[in-house]
Parts: C-alpha cells; structure tokens; sequence
C-alpha cells in the first residue's frame, strides 16, 4: 500500500462523512417541509439513499453468478447497521426511541427477518420471494408515511386545544428521532 493508496482511503472517508452530513440535513428538512416525522424520513429516505451502494454491490454479485455474496452483504449490512452503528452511537449519546419504532418498526423488522428466512428455507430466494420482499417494503413504506402524518396531526391537534406543548407526551415528539437513526445510515 503505497501513500496514493492510504491518500484514496482518506479522500473517500472525508467524502463519506461529508455526504453523510449533507444527508441527514437535507432528510431533516424534507421532515419538515413534508410534516412527516423524522423517523419516517430516516426508515425510508436516508435508508434507501445508504443502502444504494449495497443495492449495486448485490446486483454485481447476482450478474456474477455469487448470489451468496449478495445475500451476506444484506444479513451482513443490518447486523452491523443494529448492533454496532446503532450500539456504538448509543455509547456516544443516549438514543431517544419513539413508542412508534418499539410497537410498529421493530416487531414489523423481526416479522421481515423470519419472511426471508421462510422464502430462503428451499435453498434459494426466487423472483417471486423477491417480489414478496418487495412488496412488504413498498406496504411499511406507505404504512409510516400515514401513520406519521396521523401522529403529527394528533400532536398538533393536542397543543392546539390546550394551548399547551407541555400535554404532549415528549417520548412522541421528533425531536431526537433522527439520531435513533442516524446510526442506521450505511
């Protein structure tokens, strides 16, 4: 490895967090300019634009005939994105996690990690398992979009009648809700 080498590696980390800044500032204000929750851009703006590289990765590996690549580099990529970036942004700042993400997105996860596991049981995962996967991203995409917008307007209907932010149950509001995912960009 030579100092053009390690000068590449450099270069593209910069860069990396350089977009990843510009990323969740552009995600949040596409929250606001829209009134859906922070969350929801996170689950599907920012986890679909992180997700492109692995998009192309995966497809390079199918065209190349190692479909055991592409597999590991999704298993792979949400163990990692759970348990080490999400771990290691908790070690650093303690995550605020809605009632939302721990009743709707985290058991709607595990229920998505047992589909692929059913449509992989035969050995391989067909057109038809594909489009089943993909049609239950299309359904919690949809599903969080109005879902957020109902809890927004519920949340502005409430200060609203009484005036008051104070009744609001903080552990609903956005305000950190981006962070939870922040951890998830990659």
């Amino acid at each position: 490895m030579d100092v053009l080498d390690i000068g590449r590696i450099v270069t593209g980390l910069v860069l990396l967090v350089l977009g990843g800044e510009f990323l969740v500032r552009g995600a949040s204000a596409l929250a606001g300019r829209f009134g859906i929750s922070s969350l929801v851009i996170g689950l599907t703006v920012v986890s679909a634009a992180t997700s492109a590289p692995e998009f192309a990765v995966s497809v390079g590996a199918v065209l190349r005939d190692e479909p055991g690549l592409a597999v590991g580099n999704v298993v792979g990529s949400n163990i990692v994105n759970v348990l080490l970036i999400l771990g290691l942004s908790a070690l650093v700042v303690p995550l605020a996690v809605k009632r939302r993400l721990v009743r709707f997105d985290l058991p709607l996860m595990v229920v998505l990690s047992v589909l692929l596991l059913l449509v992989s049981l035969d050995g391989r995962i067909s057109a038809v398992d594909g489009l089943i996967l993909f049609f239950g991203v299309v359904v919690h995409t949809i599903m969080s979009v109005v879902i957020s917008r109902r809890d927004a307007k519920t949340a502005v209907n409430a200060r609203e009648g009484t005036g008051d932010s104070a009744t609001v149950d903080p552990a609903d509001e956005e305000g950190a809700a981006l962070g939870v995912l922040s951890g998830e960009v990659g």
